[in-house]
This record gives structure tokens, C-alpha cells and sequence, in this order.
């Protein structure tokens, strides 16, 4: 019987758990290593006034097929639902508007898409793009913000892209990468389109509107992870952080506990066969130093971004605008001038019909934090309820007091994907592919959301399987 382990309980590391059972089969012990007292990692469904509730990662992208695949093959493809037809909107030049259609994470196949949420000045920058000297990308990736700044103005940047990216990565554009997050919009310029213009127009779908962008399940995400722990088969051991990782002779020792000093009988070290690494950048250079030091070293160039999500339940009966969420910028401040501490609302019980049950609690999460500025996570959880409930008001006329609230922190959640990430994975990558029986996933590798972390676990699973079948062959 072969032995893997997988260290760490979130998406990642659970699809592994999964997908290793269903290419070793009943012949192998596969056992997660996961440090927090319950498994699922950035994924979290708890209880806010009885209702089922997201207060991590609350949906996937649904264009890509990775995380819709993976719910339909276990069995949960019927919970699959997309959100309503309310519309998003943004806090724009001291304005609520709606969000433009039209765009690439921002970036507009045309001046009139973005028209409405810039100034004259700033719309002549946008229309005054395409006839800027064609784009030039040099074989490295490139700073997104100073890229976008140079041919559209910082308006764009400030009022539309950043608010975006801070939705996805609580990080702006000038800390990210082109390559890194709008791969398509590259790949485009390389393909010939001469303005970033045109390169946006080329990614719109020709039918807007007529396939969902987004996906969640009724119940909340956390049904998955339940469904992936039983069909593993998996052990899975929480509240056990592996403290080393080591080669043996015939293939790996985990060492576990916090604290090398002390031992319980369940620190026992542990001999496996093949290894898959999914847990955040920081675990990942602590563990891979001794083992493979290229891989730990481009693991701790990763910078990572902190925040918080504060769940609102409101008395049954509370009306929110008709949006589902807003995003609001850096800059942005109310009319009185006092800047928001929260990057963005979202109006889940608008956004969500399953989360609208007729007489239930009206549900609103306000995000937190963003890179480089924690500001209101130094609060306490009562601090940030009272920030939240009073940008909620500020931003909307809501004011109702919560039926009940809950505060839920993800320190160093948000890897950042800046100018150079793409070569730190490609550094990790052909590190770890020298090394016999230890593979590597999640969302430090390529991408955040849940359909590429579902990815990375597939191909880890793959790897090591493929190493273990080798070892039975021999």
C-alpha cells in the first residue's frame, strides 16, 4: 500500500486528496495534514443567523470548466446556481454607478464602455489610446499600473481597474503584473492588436450576457469540501501543522507540531511515499528550505496581502439598493469627504436567490484590507463590525442593527501577483519537477480563484500518482 500525504486541508489540497483516490485507487493511504482546527482553508461556510453563509471565497469563475467539472463529477452538480440579475456596481469619482460592461478587468474594447465613470478629461485619455504608438511588451512580464497609467491616464487605473483587481487580489495595479492577471490581454497584444483597445475588444464574448461568469453552490461552498473528505478517503488530521520535511530512503518523513521542543504521541514523525504541497507561500519556503532551497527561495519572493470579511445579518425585510455589491476604490470618500475603509460590499441576499428564503435575514459582507494598508484590521472584531455597519450607511442609507454579525480575518490570504510572479512559479516548478515523489498546488501557482487552485491540485495528484505507478512497475 502506497502512503501520501498532503499537506494542507483547503481546495487544494482536498481535490488532491480526491483526485489521488481516483487514479491510486483503494490501494493507497492518503492522509491531509491540516494546521487549522477544521479543514477547508480560504473556503468557509458557517452559520450567520441560521443561514448558511460564505465568509471566504464566496464563488468561482464559471468560464473556466475546472471548479463546474469537478462539482458535477462528485455528484454536487445540481447545487450549481448563478447569481440573479442584479448588477454590480462601483464607487466611482465620489459616485455610485454602475459598474461598466465592456471591459477586461477594467480595461475597455472602447472610450464609450467607460464613459460614465470618468471625467471629461479622463475619457479623452481612454479615446486618445489607440492612437498612441503600438503596444511594445518585452519578453519579461511588465508592471501592470505604470503599463495602464502610460496609455490611458491614472483615472482609469484609480476609478475602475484598481477596485477590480482589489476584489480579486486586495492588491492595485501597480504592484501586479500584465502577464500574471490579464494573460489574455497579453497574449492578444502578441497576437497583433495594436492598442490596448483593441486588444480588451478581442476578449469580449460576441454575445455578452448569454453564459453566467460566476457560479456558487446552494448550501455554500463548504458542501464541496465535505464531499471531496469522504470520497478521498482520506485521513484527515487537523490541528497538525507539519513542522519539517525530510527525504528517507524510500521517500519522505513529516515532522509534526508547532513546537520542535515538546512532543505529544501525535507528533510522531510520519514515513510516506509521495508528497503534495498545498499550503500558502511562507509553509511552503519553511517546509521545501532543506529540500529544495531553489523552490523555498522563489516561494519567499511571494508578497501576500491580509483581510477580513464582515458578515451582516439584517432583520428580515431590509431593503439594499438594487445591486449586488459595490466596489469602491482606494481614494474614494463619501460626499462629506471621509474616505471608506471597506474596499467593497457585497449584497449577497440581492446577489443570490438562495440566500433570499421569504422571511429570512437580509446578508451583506463588507471586504476589509488591502496590500500594504491593513488600517482597519487592527481593530478588534466589535471595531470592524461598527467601520463596516457605518461605510454601509455612508455608501447606502442602510442602517438597520444586525440580527447578528461575524468577523472572519485572512491573514496573508491574497498571494500578490506582481511583475515577476510568473518567473518565481516557473522557478518553482522546475525545482520540485527534479524531485522524485513531491509535488506542489494552489493559488501561489496560477491563479487565486477556485478553478485554477482545482487545477493545480489535479496536476499535482497527476504527478505524484504517475511517480508511485513508476515505483510499482520497478
Amino acid at each position: 500500500m502506497k502512503r501520501v500525504a498532503v499537506v494542507g486541508g483547503g481546495i487544494s489540497g482536498l481535490t488532491a486528496a480526491y483526485r489521488l483516490r481516483t487514479l491510486l485507487g483503494e490501494a493507497a493511504a492518503i492522509t491531509v495534514f491540516e494546521t487549522s482546527p477544521v479543514p477547508g482553508g480560504k473556503l468557509r461556510t458557517a452559520e450567520v443567523a441560521g443561514q448558511r453563509y460564505d465568509v471566504g471565497a464566496e464563488a468561482f469563475l464559471a468560464r473556466r470548466p475546472e471548479m463546474t467539472a469537478l462539482a458535477r463529477e462528485i455528484g454536487l452538480g445540481e447545487l450549481i446556481t448563478h447569481p440573479t440579475k442584479a448588477r454590480a456596481k462601483i464607487h466611482a469619482g465620489g459616485a455610485v454607478l454602475g459598474l461598466p460592461p465592456g471591459t477586461v478587468m477594467g480595461v475597455p474594447a472602447s472610450a464609450d464602455a467607460v464613459a460614465d465613470v470618468l471625467s471629461p478629461e479622463g475619457r479623452r485619455a481612454v479615446e486618445a489610446e489607440t492612437t498612441l504608438p503600438p503596444v511594445s511588451l518585452p519578453g519579461a512580464d511588465v508592471p501592470l499600473g505604470p503599463l495602464l497609467r502610460e496609455r490611458f491616464g491614472d483615472e482609469l487605473v484609480d476609478r475602475l481597474v484598481d477596485p477590480l483587481l482589489g476584489g480579486v487580489y486586495a492588491g492595485g495595479a501597480d504592484g501586479l503584473g500584465l502577464r500574471a492577471t490579464m494573460p489574455g490581454l497579453a497574449s492578444a497584444v502578441a497576437s497583433g492588436a495594436g492598442s490596448l483597445t483593441a486588444a480588451a475588444a478581442t476578449l469580449l464574448p460576441r454575445t455578452p450576457g448569454t453564459a453566467p461568469v460566476f457560479g456558487t453552490l446552494v448550501g455554500g461552498l463548504g458542501t464541496l469540501l465535505d464531499r471531496l473528505a469522504e470520497l478521498s478517503g482520506a485521513g484527515i488530521r487537523t490541528g497538525a501543522p507539519v513542522r519539517a520535511l525530510s527525504r528517507t530512503a524510500t521517500g519522505w518523513r513529516l515532522e509534526l507540531g508547532a513546537a520542535a521542543a515538546v512532543h505529544a504521541p501525535s507528533d510522531t514523525p510520519v514515513d510516506v511515499d509521495a508528497v503534495v504541497l498545498a499550503v500558502p507561500a511562507p509553509s511552503a519556503r519553511r517546509l521545501l528550505a532543506d529540500v529544495v532551497p531553489a523552490a523555498a527561495t522563489a516561494f519567499g519572493e511571494v508578497e501576500l496581502a491580509s483581510m477580513a470579511v464582515v458578515a451582516l445579518a439584517l432583520p428580515p425585510g431590509t431593503v439594499l439598493p438594487e445591486a449586488s455589491g459595490v466596489l469602491i476604490g482606494a481614494g474614494e470618500r463619501d460626499t462629506s469627504g471621509v474616505p471608506y475603509a471597506v474596499k467593497a460590499f457585497t449584497f449577497s441576499s440581492r446577489k443570490w436567490a438562495h440566500l433570499a428564503p421569504e422571511g429570512g435575514p437580509v446578508l451583506v459582507r463588507g471586504s476589509v484590507g488591502r496590500f500594504g494598508e491593513p488600517g482597519a484590521l487592527h481593530a478588534d472584531d466589535d471595531e470592524l463590525v461598527r467601520v463596516v455597519r457605518e461605510d454601509l450607511a455612508r455608501l447606502s442609507g442602510v442602517t438597520a442593527s444586525p440580527i447578528d454579525t461575524l468577523v472572519t480575518r485572512w491573514g496573508g490570504g491574497l498571494p500578490q501577483y506582481g511583475a515577476g510572479h510568473l518567473d518565481r512559479v516557473e522557478r518553482i516548478e522546475r525545482a520540485v519537477a527534479d524531485v522524485p515523489g513531491l509535488a506542489v498546488a494552489g493559488a501561489t501557482l496560477h491563479g487565486v480563484g477556485l478553478p485554477a487552485c482545482v487545477a493545480t491540485a489535479d496536476a499535482a495528484a497527476k504527478r505524484v500518482a504517475e511517480h508511485l505507478s513508476a515505483i510499482s512497475r520497478t
